[in-house]
């Protein structure tokens, strides 16, 4: 059982945002080869290690990876950030990513090549609306999706990933608890679904997963009736019902590994194909549609915000890394926030190994 909390649009929320993010993001740049050449020398000379999301632009899930950095999904980078011996971590994402990786590695310096890149999940639920909202119904356990800033993930009780949603809130389920969820209601709804817990929903959505539509998918997938549809659940349940697998991105990605299907029908942002092509290169990847047949547009799924992550403003930033210039492309998390947002972000990380055990 779910229901959901009506609270401001969260299109509503990021509009200007968005324009921020549309009129920067540009062209890969035409000496792209020597930019990079030119990251990889300073990644080296300045003790920084490049973290990518798989939504990020090809060129630079390539670099993270050739400079001995690392491409996955937000608490992967994290975590490989604190793993990884290098002191500064370079976070390609959004701001809520580098703010994790902050948060798990607060001795070393984290930037990223600007902090205007965001997340409509993020904005759509503000720390103070959400905490009324926490306020408002105390009997419940409150569980947040990792895209949401630290100050919502220190007033959670527990946070969660994608790939580990569902056997946490069974688990909580199990133990008799009712569950506030935030932000995605597509999410939180497909979750819901699958464990039968009392779920009370925020209003919150991904404005590129939102935009998908189960009558494109339908019409591609009669003209390739071969073709297994793979979806991320931050869709809408229209499309995540045709799916022949929903998971995270890591799991869509080794999905690709075992089917045997020749192409896939993917319905998750385009930059995942760069590690897909990696998984099954002998295949077809189709992205799913977002649009009607008749939109100059069929398939718009690209984050804004992720492709404000370039390799210029990522070069720009190296080559002035330690100036007061760079201070504005740092994250910080006053030491507060971060401590009570490791808490339940501590306790998904201690839920998942022993369920590996």
């Amino acid at each position: 059982m779910s229901d959901i909390h009506e609270n401001p649009s969260p299109q509503e929320i990021v509009k200007s945002y968005l324009d921020v993010a549309l009129s920067q993001a540009h062209e890969k740049p035409a000496n792209s080869e020597q930019l990079c050449a030119e990251i990889k020398a300073d990644l080296k000379a300045n003790d920084a290690v490049l973290v990518a999301h798989y939504y990020t632009a090809p060129e630079l899930q390539a670099l993270a990876e050739q400079s001995g950095g690392f491409v996955g999904d937000s608490l992967e980078m994290a975590r490989f950030g604190k793993q990884n011996p290098a002191q500064t971590l370079i976070v390609a994402g959004v701001k809520f990513m580098g703010e994790t990786a902050k948060i798990l590695s607060p001795e070393k310096n984290v930037y990223m090549p600007t902090l205007e890149a965001t997340c409509s999940l993020d904005l759509g639920c503000p720390v103070d609306d959400f905490s009324a909202f926490c306020d408002a119904n105390p009997e419940r356990t409150v569980v947040v999706y990792a895209n949401t800033s630290a100050a919502v993930k220190a007033r959670s009780d527990w946070v969660v990933t994608s790939s580990i949603a569902l056997d946490v809130v069974d688990y909580l389920d199990s133990q008799g608890e009712k569950i506030l969820w935030a932000p995605d209601k597509y999410l939180g709804s497909y979750v819901a679904e699958k464990t039968g817990a009392d779920v009370l929903l925020w209003n919150g959505s991904c404005i590129v997963h939102e935009e998908f539509k189960s009558r494109g998918i339908e019409d591609l997938k009669r003209a390739h009736p071969d073709a297994a549809v793979l979806v991320h659940p931050e869709s809408p349940k229209p499309v995540i019902d045709l799916a022949d697998v929903v998971g995270s991105t890591s799991q869509l990605i080794e999905a690709t590994r075992k089917l045997t299907n020749p192409a896939f029908i993917v319905a998750t942002d385009q930059g995942i194909f760069y590690k897909m092509q990696q998984a099954c290169p002998d295949k077809q990847l189709l992205i799913a549609p977002t649009a009607g047949s008749g939109a100059t547009c069929r398939s718009c799924a690209n984050c804004p915000w992720m492709a404000m992550n370039e390799l210029d403003s990522l070069a720009g930033l190296l080559r002035t890394l330690g100036n007061p210039e760079t201070e504005a492309n740092e994250i910080h998390v006053d030491s507060q926030t971060a401590q009570q947002a490791m808490k339940p972000l501590g306790r998904m990380l201690d839920f998942a190994t022993q369920r590996k055990g």
